[in-house]
This record gives structure tokens, C-alpha cells and sequence, in this order.
């Protein structure tokens, strides 16, 4: 879908809890396949291992399902806290936990108008974090990918991220992501959806072929927050930040 008929058709209230139910089914699974030593490892967020990066999502999604947003959250020192508090739970508690999320933040995100959409777009791209640091290919892509790219254009949009005609393989259609580029001419990309969504989230992209012209790959981070006066903006959805280094 072109970023033209994303901003002219109202917004599916829908979309943010069935892309999370269709990772979900993914996800959970290979979760509880996995032995304990495979959420130890590293992932793509500075100092996070696979077992932070799940403990901060489940963490993230019942704080939506519950309504708890007080005062910092979403920050990196709200993160800490998050993944402190579960410590002490076992590998499959905090599984257990991000299921239920999963499950039940969708009703939630559709009735907050829009402002937690990226909530369900960071669940997503942080899914894709664990499936690379497991070696599983596709860890970006899959059965959520176009709902993901229909929250990537929007939400680049409204983060005023530049104007961007993408590409994509596999599309009949490019999309424009980013604000009206006005009379100036849109950055252009030529290459995979994967790709533009590591770019779009700030992960790694070594090895990867594809063309940009017009804009610097940090100008499309999503993470990189910019807030109108009087605007109230919820998590980034895709930041993975801790308040300090990490041990070791």
C-alpha cells in the first residue's frame, strides 16, 4: 500500500493486535523450543541478550494491557526496571507472560486511537531481533510483514522521518514512507522489505545489498523521537536502550 492510501483511509484499529497475534504463533513456539542457554545470547540491542529483549517486551505489552503508564515509561531506566523486577523468573515465566501480552494488548492498542500503534510494530521488529540472534533466517520478514509495513509507513509519517520512495522487492507498488517531501524531490531505496525495516528500526544491515540515495540511513531511524509541542507520543516501539552499560 502506497503512503498516499495509507493517510487518505482510516486507520485499521485492527491491524496492530493481529500483526501480534500472527507473530505470536511464530514466536511462542520456537520460544519453548529453545534450550536455556540459547537466551544468553546477544542480539542486535546494545547489551540486551535474547532473555532482556523478551523480558522488555512482555514487560511492555501488559503494561498496555493493564494501563500503566506512569511517569518515564518506556525509558531506558523504566526498561532496567522492567527486566530487574523478572530476574528471578525462569526462562519460560517470562514466555509465558509475553503470550499473554500478545494475546490481549491488541483490544487495548485499537481503543488507544493510534498512539500505541508503534508498541505493536516494536513488538514485531524486536521479534525479529531473537530470531537473528537464534541464526533463523527470515528474521525479519514472514506472515506479519505487509501489516508491519502498512505501521512502518504510517508511523515514519507521523514522526515526520524524511520523505522516501521505497522500492521494494516483491511489491507491485513502491511506498513513500516518511513526511510530504513538499517540492523537494523523495530519497529513494531499492531493495528487500527486510532491509528497509532494519534500516527503519536502527538494526544492522552488514551484508546486505540494496540502494539509498538521498538521505543518510540514521535520518530513518523510527527511534529517533521528535515531539510537537502539546503532543503526547507513547513508547518508540522499536528503541531497545538501558540506562547503563551492560556487565561484562
Amino acid at each position: 500500500m502506497t503512503a498516499d492510501a495509507v493517510r487518505d483511509h482510516a486507520r485499521d484499529p485492527e491491524l496492530p493486535g493481529r500483526l501480534l497475534r500472527a507473530e505470536r504463533d511464530v514466536l511462542v513456539p520456537l520460544l519453548r523450543a529453545r534450550p536455556d542457554a540459547d537466551f544468553a545470547l546477544r542480539t542486535a540491542c546494545p547489551g540486551w541478550t535474547v532473555r532482556d529483549v523478551l523480558a522488555h517486551c512482555s514487560a511492555a505489552l501488559i503494561r498496555v494491557v493493564e494501563s500503566r503508564f506512569e511517569k518515564g515509561v518506556f525509558s531506558p531506566e523504566c526498561n532496567d526496571r522492567d527486566i530487574a523486577e523478572r530476574a528471578d523468573w525462569s526462562h519460560q515465566q517470562v514466555v509465558d507472560e509475553l503470550e499473554r501480552g500478545m494475546t490481549e494488548a491488541g483490544a487495548a492498542i485499537a481503543k488507544a486511537g493510534g498512539v500505541l500503534d508503534a508498541v505493536a510494530l516494536g513488538e514485531w521488529v524486536h521479534a525479529g531481533d531473537v530470531r537473528e540472534a537464534f541464526g533463523e533466517p527470515g528474521a525479519y520478514e514472514g506472515a506479519g510483514l505487509a501489516d508491519a509495513l502498512e505501521l512502518l509507513v504510517r508511523i515514519s509519517g507521523e514522526r515526520e522521518r524524511p520523505a522516501l520512495h521505497a522500492d521494494v522487492d516483491d511489491l507491485d507498488e513502491p511506498l513513500v514512507l516518511g513526511a510530504v517531501a513538499g517540492d523537494a524531490p523523495p530519497a529513494r531505496y531499492i531493495g528487500d522489505a527486510a532491509t528497509l525495516v532494519r534500516l527503519s528500526a536502527g538494526r544492522p544491515v552488514i551484508g546486505a545489498r540494496y540502494e539509498l540515495a538521498g538521505v543518510r540511513e540514521a535520518e530513518l531511524n523510527l527511534v529517533r523521537v521528535r515531539v510537537r509541542p502539546g503532543a503526547s507520543v507513547a513508547g518508540c516501539g522499536v528503541r531497545c536502550a538501558r540506562s547503563r552499560p551492560a556487565p561484562g
